[in-house]
């Protein structure tokens, strides 16, 4: 059963915009470390955003700062993530994923670390 559920994904044209969602089924997210990363057509998958359960606090990877904000909605055990100003760079399937533990900050760069993953949303920047 899925514990993470995504949407929003779809096809956008060069400077447009998206909002990724993923809500929690079984578990609670509020004081859970979250992520979002992507997997771009043969590369390989990568973090782009995360978010802290115990402070709020946030990191974006350098490419998608100020176009992309991650937020929570803890009332609705849901993540999101806006996309906004999107280049064909961006094309990749995007997956949610959490990290069970509770930490001041957060941190994308060991992907190993989350331990439940959303289904994954493809989402195409194309013209």
């Amino acid at each position: 059963q899925e514990q993470l559920v995504e949407s929003g994904g779809g096809l956008v044209q060069p400077g447009g915009s998206l909002r990724l969602s993923c809500a929690a089924k079984e578990f609670s997210l509020d004081y859970y470390t979250i992520g979002w990363f992507r997997q771009a057509p043969g590369k390989e998958r990568e973090g782009v955003a995360c978010i802290s359960g115990a402070s709020g606090s946030t990191k974006y990877t350098d490419s998608v700062k100020g176009r992309f904000t991650i937020s929570r909605v803890n009332a609705k055990n849901t993540l999101y993530l806006q996309m906004n100003s999107l280049k064909p760079e961006d094309t990749g399937i995007y997956y949610c994923a959490v990290d069970p533990t509770v930490q001041p900050t957060c941190d994308m760069t060991d992907s190993h670390e989350y331990d439940y993953w959303g289904q994954g949303n493809l989402v195409t920047v194309s013209s």
